[in-house]
Parts: structure tokens; sequence; C-alpha cells
């Protein structure tokens, strides 16, 4: 069948196997030299696109949770989803979530996702306690921070190279209410949204949409969304007082079908940013949103991705070290603006001091995260980006890659060489490779 990530870029024919018992897995891994780990498909790239590939859907089991400590223990297969809608009732949530919670436990390992409280946080990681690896012998190996550490750092963030993840172990944080009291304040440009995150430092969670077409003075302007989850006190005056771990059912949309490459043009893009930049009349807001509408925005549109046409899109996410990140992005962002390539889902988040992660993405600095279709003056453009990247000593996210090149990876992940060798330590048959990783050598 033919298969892609979520930027619906690059397609292959590939053969997708399924188990939902470990002899299952371990004979799959017999069968088949070369193999990756999928979950939901929602990394946008070629990280989980091989000749075959092993889904992990069917492999879904809830296996404990403790009332008390909060502490979860779950198949690699279980959703964000799923845990949300059974735990979150109950007043439970999860300690980082990234845009979207269509996705597996086992993917938010191998990516080792981020969410909007990096900053205070960190990624995935940093919560989870330990987890149990098929290496591609069959053999099942548990790992932690303490035991089997190289296993553990090098699958954290490792994009499924280093073996099947099985289980996890990790622990959810208390809520009062399914509420975020959400406060929205409006930036002039860029300088002045640095500025807003610097002031938010002591706010759990936030994020910013920025205008990537704007120029001159208002180069970068943005509104920054920044929250806390709402107590019961919060919520008295409000009509959520009276089930306050209730919330309303997602009335989703859907695209049925894939929108014609005309809709997206910089004079639609343009628009768009205007309107949704103007729809805050005011300097600052605030409101109380539940968790879906503050953390999951597009989950609330069923395939998005296909507003971006047959071609598909790429998204382009990238990080700079605190101290390079303004003058770095402001050339990034009148690159982009100059070329009039702008992107209507562009985010800007605050990092944090990462994790030990050999391939973790995150790093104390800013990071921008666009969507661009997938056309030739697309590829000029990220090329060009490329060099600012690296030049300002950043690195590209994994997750979201689809045409990085091996020399710009290797430049940009100082521990790549580490990792490499204990891929060949713990994957001995090379059983774990992706387009993705052929294309970067690693």
């Amino acid at each position: 069948m033919q298969l892609s990530g979520w930027g619906n870029y690059p397609k292959i024919n590939t053969k997708i196997h399924h188990f939902s018992e470990i002899e299952d897995l371990q004979s799959l891994l017999e069968q088949n030299d070369e193999c990756i780990v999928r979950g939901m498909g929602r990394s946008y790239g070629d990280s989980s696109l091989a000749s075959h590939v092993i889904s992990t859907k069917n492999f879904n089991h809830i296996l404990s949770f403790d009332e008390k400590s909060g502490l979860i223990c779950c198949q690699a297969g279980v959703s964000l989803e799923e845990i949300l809608d059974i735990f979150a009732p109950h007043g439970w949530f999860l300690p980082v979530t990234p845009g979207t919670k269509f996705i597996t436990v086992g993917g938010a390992i191998a990516s080792d996702v981020h969410g909007k409280n990096h900053h205070v946080h960190g990624s995935f990681s940093k919560h989870l306690l330990k987890m149990d690896v098929m290496l591609g012998n069959g053999k099942i190996v548990s790992c932690s921070p303490d035991q089997k550490k190289d296993l553990f750092w090098a699958t954290c963030g490792g994009m499924g190279l280093t073996g099947v993840i099985l289980t996890a172990t990790f622990r959810l944080i208390r809520m009062e209410t399914a509420y975020i009291c959400q406060e929205t304040l409006k930036a002039r440009n860029l300088e002045h949204i640095m500025e807003l995150f610097e002031t938010s430092h002591d706010w759990t969670y936030s994020v910013a949409w920025i205008d990537c077409l704007s120029r001159g003075k208002s180069l970068g302007r943005s509104l920054l969304m920044r929250g806390e989850h709402a107590t019961s006190a919060h919520l008295r005056d409000t009509p959520y007082h009276s089930s306050p771990l209730r919330i309303p059912l997602n009335h989703s949309l859907n695209i049925p079908f894939d929108c014609p490459d005309f809709l997206l043009n910089r004079y639609t893009i343009k628009a768009f940013n205007m309107l949704y930049y103007q729809k805050n009349t005011d300097s600052s807001q605030t409101s109380f949103v539940n968790y879906n509408q503050f953390f999951y925005p597009l989950d609330s549109i069923y395939s998005w991705n296909r507003i971006y046409g047959k071609r598909g899109f790429l998204q382009y996410q990238f990080v700079l070290p605190k101290a390079q990140s303004e003058t770095g992005m402001k050339k990034i962002l009148e690159e982009i603006a100059k070329s009039g390539l702008g992107s209507f889902l562009a985010v800007l988040k605050l990092f944090g001091p990462q994790e030990e992660g050999f391939l973790s993405f995150p790093e104390s600095g800013y990071t921008l995260a666009l969507d661009f279709p997938v056309v030739p003056k697309v590829m000029q453009l990220l090329h060009k980006l490329d060099y600012f990247v690296l030049y300002y000593g950043g690195k590209l996210y994994l997750t979201k890659d689809a045409r990085m090149s091996s020399c710009m990876f290797k430049s940009s992940y100082p521990h790549n060489k580490k990792f490499s060798h204990l891929k060949q330590q713990f994957d001995t048959f090379q059983k774990f490779q992706s387009i993705q990783s052929k294309r970067l050598e690693i």
C-alpha cells in the first residue's frame, strides 16, 4: 500500500504489519530484515516510512494506574487521546503534550515530544520513569534514567532506531478543572514578542502565533497565548463551575478531500494573517478555555493536512540558541517575508534546558515551526533557511523533517556519532531503518 507521514510527502509503497502479542512482534522481526515502527502516523516527514512498517496500533492496553500518585504504565500503542478520555474526567492530565493528542505514547518517546511548558517542565523524557524495549534480536530490555541509561537516552528522541518501545511508565499530573485560564497578548514585532516570553517565565504554558509575512517595523508581529490550569475558585462565576472536569463534546470539522493547490497562495495567507492578528482588538484579553481548545486547536479539524492538496506540505521547525535567537529569527523571518512564501501555521515557543537524549530536539532557546506547500520555490527557500539555521547554531526537528541533508544533520546534532555507535550496539542486525535514517546516514 502507499503510505506517507502527516505532511503527505513523500509517499512510498510499503507493507504494514500489525501485532497485538509479544510473540507476534518477535516473529515479525525475524521475518523482516529492515523495518521501522509507526504509531498514528503524525510525524510529518519520512521518519516512520520504510519498506516494512510495524504498526503499534493494536498494542494499546493500559496496564496499571495508581490513583494516589498518578503513576501510569501502558503499552506503547496507547494514544494521548485515550489517556485523556479516561483520566481527565478524574482530574489527571499529561505532564507534557505536543499540539496534537492523536499520537501514541511510543511516538511521544521516540520523538521526545515537547509542549507549551518546556521552559518549565522539559520534554516527555523528563517524566518517563522506565520503559521496556524490544531489540532487533527479539530480546526485551528494561531501561530507565538509572538502569541501562545509554539505551534509555538513545531511545528517547531516537526516532524508533534502537528498537520497539513496548511499555512506558510515567506520572500524570493533578488538575482541579479541565479548563485553562488563558491570557492573550498582542506583540508589535519580534523584539516585543520575545520580551513578552521573557516576562512570562512564571507561566506554566506559553506559545505564540507569528505573522511570518509582516515586514519592516511589524516584522514578527504575534499573539502570545499563556495559560495556567484553572482552579475551582477561578470558575466560580462561570458556566463551568458546576461540572469543572467535564468539557463539551468536540464538534469536529472534516476536510473530506484534497483541496485545490491554488487555495493557498501569498494573498490568501497574507489575508488570513492580517485577520487573525486583528481579531484581538485589545492588547490583552483573558478567557477560560477547555484543554482541547488550548492544547489541541487543530485536532478539531480532521484531516487538516488535506488543506495543502495532493502535493503535500513540509513543516520546517528549527531551534536557535537563546543568545542567537533574536538576530537569527529576524534574519530568517526577513528571508521568508521577502520570498512571499508565508505560512499561516507559524508557531513560536521558548525552550528551557534539555535532558540527555542524544537526538532530542529541544535546547535552551526559541523554536519556530512553519508549514509550506511542497513546490520548487519552497525547496529553494528552505535551502536558504538551512544556511541561517546552521550559521546561528541551530538545528531542525527530526519528527518534522522530510528533506534535511546528511551534512546538516551531522553538523547540527553534536551527539550523532555517539548515537550511531549505540545504535550499532543495540541493533546489531541493523533492523530498524527508515527512509529518513538512510537519507541522514544515521
